[in-house]
């Protein structure tokens, strides 16, 4: 048993935590869960770590605005994945790609039309990943966070996944039994970037119109840590341009 694990045991043990034995749907050993991020990620990586499952992380995000964001959160998700010995995959950057998706879409409200184009196109690239690298399953961290629709993501999920024969989407509820609480515990436990948006340049627009209008400061990227001590890490590594990756497209 690694050093990770047993903390993480003697962590769930202090603090009461009940999760589920997760099971693959028809008897699958492993799953491809594409990540938006560390903090909403970390509880399925323990979760489905602790059931026995073969995990490997897809990192698609090419929605993430501006560059800075998008290299802070892939971080910590590399460093987390590292930590827990869980295979890393880091997918393009093509914004190019994603801004011609979303055209016609730049005013559309959260967890409206634009929301839907920008799952469809990370997940049918998950599914693609997939189909090409041997598994059957897919899930994703998205739908863990209260501020998203998970009908909408599982919808766009299920799609992506019948593209391919025998692939399936998982559908699991990952906020059940206290998820939704535990992502915040192990952010601060793993004292993670703080994301103050959720990630795209129309989002962070609207956050900040919304934050003028209260009387509130306007997002300053990349400042928001838990400690500082992080904070300082994870600005190192991007100055040395020397991320820890295990794999790569």
């Amino acid at each position: 048993m690694t050093t990770f694990r047993l903390l993480v045991i003697i962590w769930a043990m202090e603090f009461d935590i009940k999760r589920d034995k997760l099971l693959l749907p028809q008897g699958h050993q492993k799953v491809l869960l594409h990540s938006c991020c560390a903090p909403c990620a970390g509880e399925l990586m323990e979760s489905i770590k602790a059931s026995g499952i073969g995990l490997t992380i897809f990192f698609y995000n090419p929605n993430i605005h501006p560059r800075r964001e998008y290299e802070i959160r892939k971080q910590e998700n590399i460093r987390f994945a590292q930590k827990m010995e869980i295979p890393f995959v880091d997918a393009d950057y093509d914004t190019d790609n994603w801004f011609k998706r979303i055209k016609g879409m730049e005013w559309e409200p959260e967890r409206g039309e634009r929301c839907t184009a920008c799952f469809d196109m990370r997940f049918e690239r998950t599914a693609l990943y997939a189909f090409e690298n041997g598994f059957h399953v897919i899930t994703s961290s998205l739908g863990l966070s209260r501020w998203k629709n998970m009908e909408q993501i599982n919808g766009c999920g299920l799609q992506a996944a019948s593209r391919y024969p025998d692939m399936i989407y998982w559908t699991y509820n990952w906020r059940k039994l206290g998820g939704s609480q535990r992502m915040y515990d192990i952010a601060k436990r793993e004292e993670f970037y703080q994301q103050e948006y959720c990630g795209c340049v129309y989002s962070l627009r609207d956050t900040n119109i919304h934050r003028v209008k209260r009387g509130g400061e306007r997002i300053d990227i990349g400042k928001k840590f838990y400690t500082v001590a992080e904070k300082i890490k994870i600005e190192n590594a991007l100055l040395q341009e020397k991320p820890l990756i295990t794999d790569s497209l």
